[in-house]
């Protein structure tokens, strides 16, 4: 039995369009781990309540800025896209413990402190 040629043109479009979409699966992976690479995960966690202040300085592309939290409570989370977080918290609570997890692709930074003025500085890159 003959196939008709307008079969044959579906079926190597078909082909083609499958080939493409899992060829183009590898990249859109990369740029996935790309990302994960400059997402900056921070969780703030300890004394539920607990008073702080941080102070975080993103650097991305060469620019740096930076982003103040005054006065947070736990539990509190910030995500920043960045080449490198540096930050200094500070505890504001008496009698109270304050826990920073920081994670930005496979790298993880773990820092508590405990009692009013207790101070972390940090730096992820």
């Amino acid at each position: 039995m003959k196939q008709s040629s307008a079969w044959h043109t579906s079926r190597l479009c078909g082909a083609l369009f499958t080939a493409v979409l899992t060829l183009g699966l590898p990249a859109t992976g990369l740029a996935a781990k790309e990302q994960d690479m400059t997402q900056i995960h921070i969780t703030m966690s300890g004394s539920p309540g607990a008073e702080f202040s941080a102070e975080w300085r993103i650097t991305h592309d060469g620019e740096t800025v930076e982003h103040p939290e005054t006065r947070g409570t736990v539990p509190a989370e910030f995500t920043f896209e960045g080449d490198t977080l540096e930050g200094t918290v500070k505890l504001l609570s008496d009698d109270e413990r304050l826990e920073v997890d920081i994670v930005k692709g496979t790298n993880r930074s773990r820092s508590s402190t405990q009692g009013k003025g207790g101070t972390l500085t940090v730096v992820v890159r």
